[in-house]
C-alpha cells in the first residue's frame, strides 16, 4: 500500500485532498506535495480559479510558490473521489456543514483548532455523522513557516493507530517530522485551549507588561491546559508534548499568531480581525468558561479572556481579577 492507502504496483497514485484553501490549508497542501500529487480544494469558485492561474495564495499565504503537481478546484465531490482520506482544513465553525457534504467512508484528519458549535470535539461529531476512519492534526505550526519549508513538527492523533501511521506517512517529509499519538482527546483539546491563552498573551503585550508577565501567563496557562485535558479524558503527556506546550509557546510569542495578535489588539483598543481571517479563541474562550462553570473546573485564565471577549470586562479589570485571586500553592489541584 502507498502512503495514501492505494495500491502501488500497476496504478497511479491519487491526489490527496485538502479541503479548505487558507493559510494553513494551503500550507499542508504545499508540504503534502512533496510527497505526490495534491488537490486543493476552494468553495469559493472564483477564488480556486485565480489560485490554480497565479499559482500563489496572495490572499491568505503571500510569497509561497505552489508547486506543479497542486491542483486548485471548488469541485468537493471531483477533490476527494477515490481518496483514502482527506484533511480538513477549514475554521472550526464549518467542520459541521462540510463533513455533511463528504462521503462517510472517508477518512477525515480534523485540521482546526476549535470546537464544534455546540461546544462539543469535533471528533466526536465526525463519528456521530457516521465517519469510520477520524484524526486530529495539531501542533505549532505556523503556516507562514510550514508553507516556506522551514523545519517542523506536528502530531497526528487518532484512537486507529493504522490510520494515523498512514496520514504520518503522507505528510512526513525532510521539512515536517509527522509523530503520532493514540491521545486524540488531548490533542485535539489542547490546541483549542491554548488559543485561548494566547490571546491573553496578547493582552499582555498590548498593555506592555514585560516579560515576567508573559512568562507567568504561559506557564499558569499550562497549568490551566493540564487541569483541563486531565478533566476530559487527555493524557498528562500531551501537555507537555508538541500539542500542549509547544504548540502553547508559539501561539503565545510568534509574530505569526493570530490569537496573540488579536488579544495585543483588544488591549490597544483596536479590532481584534487580522484581513478577515477566523481568531479560533474568541469564539471558543467562552464555550470553555461555560464548560468549566458547569464542571467547576478552575481555569481563571480561560474565564478572563471569555469576559473580556464578551465585552464585560476590560483587559486591565481582567489583570487585576487574576493578580488579585486568593493566595494558593503552586499546585492545588
Amino acid at each position: 500500500m502507498s502512503a495514501r492507502g492505494l495500491p502501488v504496483q500497476g496504478l497511479p497514485v491519487l491526489s490527496l485532498p485538502v479541503l479548505g484553501a487558507g493559510g494553513w490549508g494551503t500550507a499542508l497542501a504545499v508540504n503534502a506535495a512533496r510527497n505526490g500529487p495534491v488537490t486543493l480544494w476552494a468553495r469559493r469558485e472564483a477564488f480556486a480559479a485565480e489560485l490554480d492561474r497565479e499559482r500563489v495564495n496572495a490572499e491568505y499565504l503571500p510569497g509561497v510558490t505552489l508547486p506543479a503537481n497542486l491542483r486548485v478546484t471548488p469541485d468537493l465531490a471531483g477533490a476527494v473521489a477515490g481518496a483514502a482520506f482527506a484533511l480538513v482544513v477549514v475554521p472550526s465553525v464549518g467542520v459541521p456543514d462540510l463533513l455533511a457534504e463528504l462521503p462517510r467512508e472517508l477518512g477525515v484528519v480534523l485540521c482546526a483548532k476549535g470546537l464544534a458549535p455546540d461546544g462539543g470535539q469535533l471528533t466526536v461529531l465526525a463519528r456521530r455523522l457516521g465517519f469510520g476512519r477520524v484524526a486530529v492534526l495539531s501542533g505549532p505550526n505556523h503556516a507562514e513557516e510550514v508553507g516556506r519549508g522551514l523545519p517542523a513538527a506536528t502530531v497526528v492523533a487518532s484512537r486507529d493507530a493504522a490510520f494515523a501511521q498512514e496520514v504520518q506517512a503522507a505528510l512526513m517529509t525532510p521539512a515536517l517530522r509527522v509523530y503520532t499519538s493514540p491521545d486524540e482527546t488531548g490533542v485535539e483539546l489542547g490546541g483549542v485551549l491554548k488559543n485561548v491563552v494566547a490571546l491573553a498573551a496578547g493582552m499582555v503585550d498590548g498593555l506592555r507588561l514585560g516579560d515576567n508577565a508573559k512568562a507567568a501567563l504561559i506557564t499558569r496557562g499550562l497549568r490551566e491546559m493540564d487541569r483541563y485535558l486531565r478533566a476530559v479524558g487527555g493524557q498528562e503527556d500531551t501537555v507537555y508534548g508538541l500539542s500542549g506546550l509547544g504548540d502553547l509557546v508559539t501561539t503565545a510569542t510568534s509574530r505569526h499568531s493570530r490569537n496573540r495578535a488579536a488579544g495585543e489588539a483588544i488591549a490597544l483598543g483596536e479590532h481584534p480581525g487580522q484581513g478577515g481571517k477566523v481568531v479560533e479563541g474568541l469564539r471558543t474562550a467562552g464555550l470553555l468558561d461555560a464548560w468549566a462553570q458547569v464542571q467547576g473546573v478552575d481555569l481563571p485564565i480561560v474565564r478572563a479572556v471569555a469576559q473580556v471577549a464578551a465585552g464585560r470586562w476590560t483587559p486591565q479589570a481582567a489583570l487585576t481579577e487574576l493578580m488579585t485571586r486568593d493566595a494558593k500553592p503552586e499546585r492545588h489541584d
